[in-house]
């Protein structure tokens, strides 16, 4: 791991990381390590080894293939958080804080965050490759600059930063998109733009997920002081080399005191031990256990408050783009509604048409019967008269109309039809 942390590798030891304009070198003596028996085949570099960028606080670059076991003693991280940065495996936005890493897992950004570098997973994806240039550039520009915000937020505010960005100009793409289809749709109801929109929705209610989770995640963050504590690593880390050199300090200052010796008693040597050094022996007695769970329960009310501003102003961000997609969807079911008002229009409308039609040919049966019976070829005294079937035709019409508007009229009255 001393290559892994240090500038420079051990003699002896191939580089193991070039320069990205120099390309990418693979590391055996890092990564894959084989096995050491002879009966076992030795697995290929991509079962193991993954691609990743470090960024170091001067804003260089460089490309590691590291496996999982270098990254989880390097970072002092479990398994299971490894996993959220697979790229073969498809996990909701998280950001976890650890004892010495934060997780990352924001969209296309994984990374893990510690208190003097950035190990990201290289992609090609535009987010990635925009991670990395903006943060070099953004530490190299701010070398010489004083910077309240530690490195870990400055690298986790630019996570932020590039994730809310590029949902909000998602939801801007849709929103292009979705506007128009939904007014011609609206205008001409058919089946090209049905399936046009319906596309889209489905669109909206992946992204609606997507920065919904984001949303949650900054939330649960800034609801628990803890976990906002636990991502001080640069507090975190000080504290610690604070006591290992207190320790180092007591322990060279010890010889030194037991030479004192008291002039009442020259028999008996006695050590002229202050109050502080007392304290001092005293929390060098203290266990790691409780050391830690002292340092970590001390950091919980404090520091927070430039991580919490931090959070809040993407919160407010993610919380806009979050109110963009919910009035996108109250148009879209706005227009649903509209288009359900119409549909039910055109329906009322042909069942209108139907009872007319329905009326005009029970009048026009009754027309026919009439007509039918005095055509049949019988014996009556009526076709004596030549005009007679003429007036029966003639009866049997108006009498046929007069039914026919007596449905409209009764219509009309019962409100069936519009007046």
């Amino acid at each position: 791991m001393e290559g892994f942390r240090g500038p420079h590798p051990p003699a002896g030891v191939p580089e193991p990381a070039v320069s990205l304009c120099n390309g990418r070198l693979n590391l055996d003596g890092y990564g894959n390590r084989g096995s050491s028996f002879p009966g076992l085949k030795k697995r290929g570099h991509a079962l193991g080894n993954r691609s990743w960028i470090k960024i170091d606080q001067d804003g260089n670059s460089k490309i590691l293939e590291l496996d999982k076991v270098t990254i989880m003693r390097h970072c002092s991280l479990p398994s299971r958080d490894l996993r959220l940065l697979d790229p073969l495996f498809i996990y909701p936005s998280t950001i976890l804080g650890r004892e010495k890493a934060i997780v990352v897992s924001l969209e296309q950004i994984r990374c893990i965050i510690t208190a003097d570098e950035v190990i990201l997973m290289n992609s090609l994806d535009v987010c990635v490759v925009r991670y990395m240039s903006e943060f070099c550039k953004r530490l190299q520009t701010n070398r010489e600059q004083a910077d309240d915000l530690p490195f870990e937020f400055r690298a986790l505010e630019l996570t932020l930063e590039l994730t809310c960005t590029s949902l909000d100009s998602q939801v801007k793409e849709l929103e292009l998109e979705v506007y128009p289809a939904l007014d011609e749709l609206a205008t001409s109801i058919n089946t090209l733009n049905l399936e046009r929109v319906r596309r889209l929705k489905g669109h909206l209610l992946a992204l609606t997920q997507r920065v919904q989770k984001v949303h949650d995640e900054i939330e649960h963050l800034m609801d628990d002081d803890g976990d906002m504590a636990e991502m001080h690593l640069t507090k975190k880390k000080q504290r610690l080399e604070a006591y290992a050199l207190g320790d180092i300090y007591f322990q060279n200052d010890i010889p030194a005191e037991t030479r004192v010796v008291s002039k009442s008693a020259p028999g008996s040597p006695v050590r002229s031990i202050s109050g502080a050094q007392k304290l001092q022996r005293a929390f060098s007695n203290t266990s790691p256990s409780k050391h830690e769970s002292l340092m970590s329960s001390s950091s919980n009310g404090e520091n927070i408050d430039e991580l919490e501003m931090l959070l809040e102003a993407y919160f407010v961000a993610i919380d806009n783009t979050q109110s963009k997609l919910f009035t996108l969807k109250e148009y879209i079911d706005d227009t649903e509604d509209l288009i359900n008002i119409k549909l039910g229009n055109v329906q009322n409308q042909l069942i209108q048409f139907e009872l007319l039609l329905t009326a005009a040919t029970f009048v026009a049966t009754i027309f026919a019967v009439v007509t039918g019976i005095f055509g049949m070829n019988f014996v009556a005294s009526i076709f004596d008269l030549p005009s007679a079937f003429n007036w029966v035709l003639i009866i049997t019409g108006l009498a046929c109309v007069l039914l026919y508007f007596s449905f409209l009229f009764y219509f009309r009255y019962k409100k069936v039809f519009p007046s």
